[in-house]
């Protein structure tokens, strides 16, 4: 708000301090979301940690079970015990929000499975098949848990740069301009106020 475009009247004056209230207002309560919001952020990014440790371990377990059964029983035979399986994972995307932010909830479906519902022989098997499973069956979980934290702290961390932008653009632009303009209001009507003043005593004397 440039100070020239500024009217210096008295409801010019009481819109202004209106404006200064409501920008002060809505600074404070962007203030609490944007600390809100980051106390969030990293409080998924701890779990999140946790989570990306257990992911790579998982990948590491289920690289070494499905190296051994490979070496046991040999890749033909894991890979038509894998082509046999008839149930495959399912997805579910939701929603949940977080102070306003809309994040997603990943619900999964037929991941675990009991063994006499993989859809192979269990006869026709050995255990480092089956350990090879269970492996895998537990790094599918990790990856949609961690799919789920990372799709969540992008969005966070994008509303939290939004949040502080916002914080921003009133602490130092539109607060500071709005007061700027009051104060120019107040002055220029002081001086009117004593401009009126003087011509009243001019008059008086004439």
């Amino acid at each position: 708000m440039a100070v020239e475009d500024v009217k210096p009247t008295r409801s010019e004056l009481l819109e202004i301090k209106k404006k200064i209230k409501l920008s002060e207002d809505g600074h404070k309560l962007l203030k609490k979301k944007r600390d809100g919001l980051i106390l969030e952020f990293f409080d998924i990014l701890n779990q999140a940690k946790d989570v990306r440790s257990e992911l790579d371990d998982a990948y590491k377990d289920a690289n070494s079970k499905i190296g051994i059964a490979k070496s046991v029983e040999g890749t033909i035979t894991v890979n038509s015990t894998a082509f046999s399986l008839k149930d495959y994972p399912k997805i579910h995307l939701q929603s949940n929000n977080i102070m306003g932010v809309v994040v997603p909830k990943i619900e999964s479906s037929s991941v675990r499975k009991p063994i006499n519902q993989r859809g192979y022989g269990i006869l026709g098997t050995s255990s480092y098949i089956d350990e090879a499973t269970d492996a895998y069956e537990t790094l599918v979980e990790k990856i949609i848990q961690a799919a789920e934290m990372e799709t969540t702290m992008k969005r966070l961390l994008a509303e939290i740069e939004k949040t502080k932008r916002r914080v921003n653009a009133l602490e130092f632009k539109v607060i500071p301009e709005l007061k700027e303009a009051r104060d120019f209001i107040k002055l220029r009507l002081d001086e009117m106020e004593r401009e009126g003043t003087f011509r009243l005593k001019k008059i008086k004397k004439s």
